[in-house]
């Protein structure tokens, strides 16, 4: 395996926080990635960073981030 493969591996089932290019940020437990190198989530909550549309978390459930719209990843 590469090092790349291994330090995806190293995140799976590790909860990732998700910044989007339309101020989104997805919290979730990383599950894999399509071949697509989109994101996949499961146990996802969504948050606005706008904070006066911000009220609180929604939960989303499993949800599958396309790669050209994510700005960020943290774990």
């Amino acid at each position: 395996s590469s090092p790349a493969i291994t330090a995806v591996r190293a995140l799976l089932s590790r909860t990732l926080r998700v910044v989007t290019n339309d101020n989104r940020v997805f919290l979730g437990t990383f599950v894999g990635t399509d071949q697509l190198l989109n994101l996949l989530l499961v146990n996802t909550e969504e948050f606005l960073l706008e904070p006066c549309l911000n009220a609180g978390g929604r939960y989303v459930g499993q949800i599958l981030i396309p790669w050209r719209m994510v700005k960020q990843v943290g774990a």
